[in-house]
């Protein structure tokens, strides 16, 4: 659960992050209505589509964590990638060509950009979706890591989840700069902007923890109590499975002689 949450804390530090690479479109938003209700309700679907299409990003990249995690790989995978994302902080340059884009990768972001430029020409709450699902597939920084969380997490649900709660908290930050403009200061920007490796960091550090399964409660626990746990569950669906196979066994001759 730990692991899971930590997403929503990386969305709301990293929105500040957000608040200067979406900040733009965010403002630029064609919000309509004549009320602060309908401009808000705008903003909010706008942000709905990036979370939606956050949340299908992590179901395809947590079908390759769970099937890591089928190998038996899981464990090392959720090292792994703590490991990547704390190593993204405290050696930056080498993933800087990492973010580059190929030919292939330009073009995509190329017809993207024009597709939201059509967009942003019509006023409507499906547009405003429609805006956000696009967005959710612009090239970030942030997002790569938290995808990166979402592998780590090892299981689809989780992975959804992970990268839901993540879209969920980049929400506040992007709704209001929509609504008010630049609500954050360029300056408090900077200051928080500070703490977001730091963020990294501790959310790479859950990651660790969660997969050398050291017995923490809630972060890391042990996969011996995990593995008695499914037994567990697994015993008690056969017991409840040959109850009802017993009680069908004694109905039918009950039914078969009166007739």
């Amino acid at each position: 659960m730990g692991v899971i949450l930590s997403g929503l804390f990386l969305g709301l530090m990293g929105s500040f992050h957000c608040a200067g690479m979406c900040g733009p479109i965010a403002i630029a938003l064609p919000l309509q209505g004549d009320n602060w209700f309908q401009k808000a309700f705008g903003g909010i679907l706008y942000n709905i589509g990036r979370t939606v299409t956050y949340a299908a990003m992590g179901a395809v990249f947590g079908l390759v964590g769970e099937g890591l995690q089928l190998v038996g790989f899981q464990q090392w995978v959720s090292v792994i990638m703590g490991v990547l994302m704390i190593a993204s902080v405290l050696f930056p340059k080498l993933f800087k060509n990492q973010y580059d884009l190929d030919k292939s990768m330009f073009s995509f972001v190329t017809k993207l950009k024009k597709a939201l430029q059509n967009l942003f020409q019509k006023k409507s709450y499906k547009t405003l979706f429609l805006i956000g699902i696009l967005n959710g597939f612009l090239p970030c920084g942030l997002v790569y890591i938290a995808l990166a969380g979402a592998i780590g997490t090892g299981d689809l649900i989780y992975s959804i989840l992970f990268m839901t709660l993540f879209g969920l908290g980049t929400l506040p930050m992007l709704l209001g700069i929509s609504l008010l403009g630049n609500m954050a200061s360029v300056k408090l920007r900077s200051k928080v902007n500070k703490f977001i490796p730091a963020v990294v960091i501790f959310v790479g550090v859950i990651f660790i923890l969660s997969g050398l399964n050291l017995g923490i409660p809630f972060f890391s626990p042990k996969k011996e109590n995990l593995d008695n746990k499914f037994k567990k569950e697994l015993l008690k669906n056969q017991d409840t499975t040959s109850q009802a196979s017993s009680k069908t066994l004694y109905i039918y001759p009950q039914n078969y002689s009166s007739v």
